[in-house]
């Protein structure tokens, strides 16, 4: 479900998708399944432009069939690796966070989710010198915060502040207003507004789980949809765009002794890998955390290692080597 929106397609002007709106032709299927000559009448449109609109349409977002080896040759094209800070972590992720891909951070509340995310960010503004794009649900992100990480990393003021420049952070506390976030990444990218030698590569929306579970249960029946029109477009954001889409997710009780995270099996499907974070048991007070394979299309589940989240929620680069677990 796409929502028809300025820039979507060369000739779909604002006065154009107004009068569309006023009759019920919302999305990119409502004008598609429209008879346009009908259409073109009942709004005084132009036909022509009716379809030369739906045309372009069509092909952006008609699925079209391809062979295997045209899909390798764009997966080698677009396909780069994102390293985390943590020589552990990328181990255990086969060398870091690929682009094109969703990872999913689950864990519960204090497990250390935010502050790997921060971690991760800081890392590819400062090392790598790439843009990313901070979305926080939760109001646990602070300026003050990502300067210590950075501090950590450099003692250059010039390359400090140039470091929190490519880091763009955006709160938002509900569904509805992160999709208007990623839709108007999607049109930037669109219009070509991210002209930079420092690209956009990362994408984080710490997290998912918090502005989704308000939307299910009870008698609200919309939760779903939207929570499916959020996994496409977080998907097809991180695909067309040759983006790392990095999301937090909270853990939920399966059954009296395990736990899984949130938010069901239609969400599942969504990361193509998955990690979970938790404390390590035999020492609460330290900065260690356990993290585990749940999810990969490229390593066995049954990895794990830990990694020291150290002074100001610094992710420690100084671990080398990796662990199994069962």
């Amino acid at each position: 479900m796409v929502i028809l929106r300025e820039g979507l397609c060369p000739g779909l002007t604002t006065d154009i998708i107004t009068v569309l709106k006023n009759n019920h032709v919302r999305t990119v299927v409502d004008l598609v399944a429209s008879n346009l000559e009908v259409l073109a009448r009942k709004c005084s449109l132009s036909y022509k432009t009716l379809v030369a609109v739906r045309r372009v349409l069509l092909a952006q977002y008609s699925a079209f069939p391809s062979n295997g080896a045209d899909l390798y040759e764009e997966l080698k094209a677009s396909t780069a690796i994102l390293p985390t800070g943590n020589n552990k972590l990328d181990n255990l992720l086969d060398s870091g966070l690929y682009t094109g891909e969703v990872t999913e951070i689950a864990g519960a509340p204090g497990s250390g989710k935010t502050q790997l995310c921060q971690s991760i960010a800081v890392n590819v503004a400062t090392s790598l010198q790439q843009r990313v794009c901070y979305i926080d649900t939760t109001g646990g992100l602070a300026g003050t915060r990502l300067l210590q990480l950075i501090q950590s990393k450099t003692q250059q003021e010039d390359e400090q502040v140039a470091s929190l420049e490519r880091i763009q952070v955006t709160h938002v506390f509900d569904a509805y207003k992160l999709l208007d976030v990623l839709q108007d990444l999607r049109l930037s990218f669109s219009q070509q507004l991210l002209r930079s030698r420092e690209t956009l590569k990362l994408v984080i929306v710490d997290s998912a789980c918090s502005v989704i579970y308000p939307l299910l249960g009870g008698k609200q029946t919309e939760g779903m949809a939207v929570m499916m029109y959020l996994a496409r477009e977080l998907q097809t954001l991180a695909h067309d765009f040759s983006l790392v889409v990095l999301v937090t997710n909270h853990i939920t009780k399966d059954g009296s002794t395990g736990f899984r995270p949130a938010l069901g099996r239609s969400w599942s499907f969504v990361p193509s890998t998955r990690i979970q974070i938790h404390r390590d048991e035999r020492n609460k007070e330290s900065g260690n955390r356990l993290v585990s394979l749940v999810k990969s299309s490229r390593q066995p589940t049954n990895l794990q290692v830990e990694v020291e989240i150290g002074c100001c929620g610094i992710l420690e680069a100084n671990n080398v080597s990796t662990a199994c677990g069962s």
